[in-house]
């Protein structure tokens, strides 16, 4: 008798009140459902990641030991050998990457263990309900409670594994009785609650030591602009004034020293001697 067949006899003989007899249907055709489905799918996927790794490792193993033999004396050897050993090297190192490629395309491992741990994960939270033992030993009898408690705990389990297997989240958002299904984001009042806010606040007297601190820091920002500003226009103002007054120095001193030349060389042609003019004729 398979897991199956236990399951559905223990379902039919569990003690539920009058008003839940149509609950174990829904037991069978979930629970038991649920179970058959993901032994199913472990079997198989079981048997694929069976045969592909016997295949890498039985070739792993082959492969180096056929390379080995082809390095002896080619005399001690089979005739044909090296054909032989070339094409069945070539054959088992075709059959290992190809069983590789598959185990990883399409994760056989690592479905393998959730369809495992998934199927372990039904059959104890099953039998922990069938007994009333671990979460359900505070019930008494399979009642209402319960059976609300097992529900979620076999929903619980079905949406991990789905999403493991399809790499998603799930939305794990609890919300109250009577709230839409926008998000959360979505529905947050922004104006709302900056005006309770801002009423909080007493007409903004909290903020009134942060306004004056700005303002403090900007006069004192104004204060060392316009002292920059002065010592700068300072600076170049006695600039200017010094280059001009050198200028008019250096000027002044050129046209002194440009007059005195030219009385010098009027002194001197005064002293020079007049030759008569008759001297000149009679000569």
């Amino acid at each position: 008798m398979n897991y199956t067949d236990k399951v559905i006899n223990i379902i039919d003989n569990l003690d539920m009140p009058d008003n839940m007899k149509g609950n174990k249907e829904i037991l069978k055709s979930r629970f038991v459902e649920e179970v058959a489905y993901y032994e199913k799918k472990r079997d198989k996927t079981k048997t694929y990641y069976n045969v592909f790794r016997f295949i890498v490792t039985t070739g792993s193993i082959l492969l180096p030991a056929l390379l080995s033999i082809g390095q002896m004396d080619p005399n001690k050897l089979p005739r044909n050998f090296d054909q032989i050993s070339y094409w069945s090297t070539w054959s088992i190192s075709l059959l290992v990457t190809i069983s590789n490629g598959f185990l990883q395309l399409f994760s056989l491992d690592k479905n393998y263990f959730n369809y495992s741990l998934v199927v372990e994960q039904l059959k104890t939270e099953g039998w922990q309900y069938f007994g009333l033992s671990g979460k359900y030993e505070d019930h008494d009898i399979h009642d209402k409670e319960s059976y609300k408690d097992f529900c979620k705990a076999v929903e619980n389990i079905k949406r991990k594994q789905v999403e493991n297997e399809f790499q998603g989240k799930g939305n794990n958002t609890k919300k109250k009785k009577g709230d839409d299904k926008q998000s959360p984001l979505l529905d947050f009042d922004f104006d709302g609650k900056m005006k309770e806010f801002m009423d909080k606040s007493k007409n903004n007297d909290m903020f009134k030591p942060l306004v004056q601190s700005v303002n403090q820091v900007s006069n004192v920002d104004n204060m060392i602009s316009n002292l920059k500003n002065n010592v700068v226009n300072d600076v170049k103002d006695n600039i200017v004034d010094n280059i001009t007054n050198t200028i008019s120095d250096n000027i002044s001193d050129t046209i002194s020293d440009m007059n005195n030349n030219n009385n010098n060389n009027n002194n001197n042609n005064s002293d020079k001697p007049v030759i008569p003019d008759r001297d000149i004729e009679s000569n």
